[in-house]
């Protein structure tokens, strides 16, 4: 067993057909055919169900290709700790951010890696916080940007900074002449909320814990696409602080601060607990210090650096 064959079942799992597999690899298909063979006779297991289209992995294939990612990312950190010694600051990073953090942090921080950092590529994926936990888990992933406490026991956070909710008002709204809004008492009606970003973690408001009445669910991410529908439709919505300045100046007029208590939530690095590139980890935190006000910064990191 080899941890190239390990790569060629993992590409299949991926691509589901040979021929992209291969291409994927570098490598003809029958040489990728041929090592999966030779796994399979050495395992005694059929690993795909070739019969199937696309193909897919069998019951028993599945388990050996979820460890065999494992593998492969464990791999990968060994050649990271010599890479760090040597202070090289280069290679690929896979990063997951969510939805509702990516659009505050990641054009700026591409500008910043890109210039400081050219011989680094991310590879950035933007998904739903489920999807990226999944991915992390199963080592897709190297490290994610979430909202946190996640409260999971496989994964290690990293704060990085604090940021504060606000509420987004149409001017048609009856609460639209008060300047600051107690979160017990927001009104659930012509509320406008995304179906993921304020109650998973914690629940900060008080229409987590009860029924939502008229409130609208909107199942994307985008927190503009939000503040757009509050405009044409009236009601309200709750956005983070960071997007405030991507706003207009008139529609900065509708914000309305929130208190009792001022709801906020805490952005972290987020990887696996086997993770060790910590030196990667270290330029993500500077290059985020660098487009984050420095108000919000997590103390800790204004001083220190990241040890793992």
């Amino acid at each position: 067993m080899t941890l190239q064959q390990m790569e060629y079942i993992v590409a299949v799992d991926k691509y589901r057909h040979f021929v992209k597999a291969a291409e994927s690899c570098g490598v003809t298909q029958s040489t990728l055919s041929s090592l999966i063979q030779k796994l399979e006779a050495e395992l005694d297991v059929v690993i795909f169900d070739r019969n199937s289209h696309p193909i897919r992995p069998t019951a028993v294939g599945e388990d050996l290709i979820r460890q065999a990612r494992i593998v492969l990312y464990n791999a990968s950190q060994l050649r990271e700790i010599v890479s760090s010694e040597k202070e090289q600051e280069s290679g690929v990073l896979s990063v997951g951010v969510a939805a509702t953090i990516a659009p505050y942090i990641l054009p700026k921080m591409f500008k910043i890696l890109s210039t400081d950092y050219p011989l680094l590529r991310l590879r950035v994926e933007e998904a739903r916080v489920a999807t990226i936990i999944q991915k992390l888990e199963r080592a897709e992933l190297d490290v994610a940007l979430l909202a946190t406490p996640l409260n999971n026991r496989e994964l290690l956070e990293i704060p990085l900074y604090e940021e504060k909710f606000v509420a987004y008002v149409s001017e048609r709204e009856h609460i639209f002449s008060r300047h600051v809004l107690n979160i017990e008492e927001l009104p659930t009606d012509n509320l406008w909320v995304l179906q993921e970003g304020y109650c998973p973690n914690n629940g900060i408001f008080s229409f987590c814990n009860r029924q939502t009445g008229n409130a609208s669910i909107y199942e994307a991410g985008s927190i503009e696409t939000l503040v757009k529908i509050v405009d044409e439709n009236g009601g309200y919505t709750i956005i983070p602080e960071l997007h405030v300045p991507l706003l207009r100046r008139c529609q900065q007029q509708q914000i309305r601060q929130l208190c009792n208590p001022e709801p906020r939530r805490r952005i972290a690095l987020v990887v696996r607990r086997d993770f060790v590139r910590e030196r990667l980890l270290n330029i993500l935190a500077e290059a985020v210090k660098k487009v984050i006000p420095e108000h919000m910064i997590d103390e800790r990191l204004k001083k220190f650096a990241i040890k793992l």
